[in-house]
């Protein structure tokens, strides 16, 4: 990335993708974190976790299906729309099933049961995550439910977590999907970072990152926050463009201005009269002027 020598970087600190090499457990998330953990191994069958868009569902996700362990056999499910027999389907192939096309939902759901009971023989407990639980039609989360009927005597044979937005709740406080919601043993709640939390992590993913100094003024990170709203990855886009608007002006850090930029260049936080408009050509140019220069760097200009 064009500013990661400039400012003494080793990795990229604020890209998208979920690392959990960059994970931050703020109060909520590691409270979310040991809820998890805890149901889980107690057996409980079914838990929810609700955050918002950029809340870091799925970075949390990948953390608790690290910290599980070589006794637990993961399945994971990225993208939840699906019907019922899709879902059945997209289960049995995690399970590293090969169900023939045409396999009615009766034949997968026994098929399901069979590895299930084959892989609780051979002591190893099953969860199912599937994130983005919010876009699953309603007679797949029926469905859902059916799987976790399936248990022995004692025991589950497979624990589900959901990872979802909000709109799951109010999903689940339909009447028709009462079952459902009495199923749910827990719910745990991500909240957006507090000021004291949004520093810190920003800090903490610098320092992952390399950085063997501070970067980011007390007015910077004042005016972070107030764009980000503590909303994870608003944080990471708004620092990701803080630094390139510095890196195009050879400044050592990132000051209240280059926040600004970046803050007025993001359309999700425009308009909400956080911060004092700048001339759109300044903040532009800031912006414009990291690219620039960085392309020249990478020898973009033969």
């Amino acid at each position: 990335m064009f500013y990661l020598e400039h400012f003494g970087l080793s990795e990229p600190p604020f890209a998208l993708t979920p690392d959990t090499s960059f994970l931050y457990l703020a109060p909520s998330y590691q409270e979310a974190l040991n809820v998890l953990l805890v149901s889980l191994r107690g057996g409980e069958g079914f838990v929810k976790v609700i955050g918002e868009v950029g809340t870091g569902k799925t970075l949390l996700c990948r953390e608790l299906l690290d910290r599980l362990g070589n006794d637990w056999y993961t399945l994971y499910l990225p993208n939840p729309l699906l019907t019922p027999i899709d879902l059945y389907r997209a289960v049995a192939e995690e399970l590293l099933l090969t169900p023939p096309q045409g396999t009615v939902q009766r034949s997968l759901l026994a098929d399901i049961t069979e590895a299930l009971l084959s892989l609780q023989q051979q002591g190893a407990e099953v969860v199912l995550c599937i994130d983005e639980a919010q876009t699953l039609p309603d007679d797949s989360l029926e469905a859902l439910r059916l799987l976790s009927n399936l248990e022995t005597g004692k025991r589950k044979l497979m624990q589900i977590v959901l990872f979802a937005q909000p709109e799951l709740d109010s999903r689940l406080a339909q009447a028709q999907l009462r079952q459902l919601r009495q199923r749910i043993a827990f719910g745990c709640y991500l909240q957006p970072l507090t000021r004291v939390e949004h520093d810190t992590y920003l800090a903490h993913r610098l320092q992952v990152a390399g950085a063997k100094a501070e970067i980011f003024t007390a007015g910077a990170l004042d005016i972070l926050y107030r764009g980000s709203r503590g909303n994870q990855r608003l944080v990471n886009i708004l620092a990701h463009k803080a630094l390139l608007a510095s890196f195009g002006k050879g400044l050592p850090g990132v000051g209240r201005l280059q926040a600004l930029a970046a803050v007025q260049d993001t359309e999700e936080v425009q308009g909400m009269g956080l911060v004092r408009p700048t001339s759109p050509w300044v903040l532009g140019g800031l912006l414009l002027g990291g690219l620039l220069l960085g392309f020249l760097l990478a020898g973009g200009v033969r």
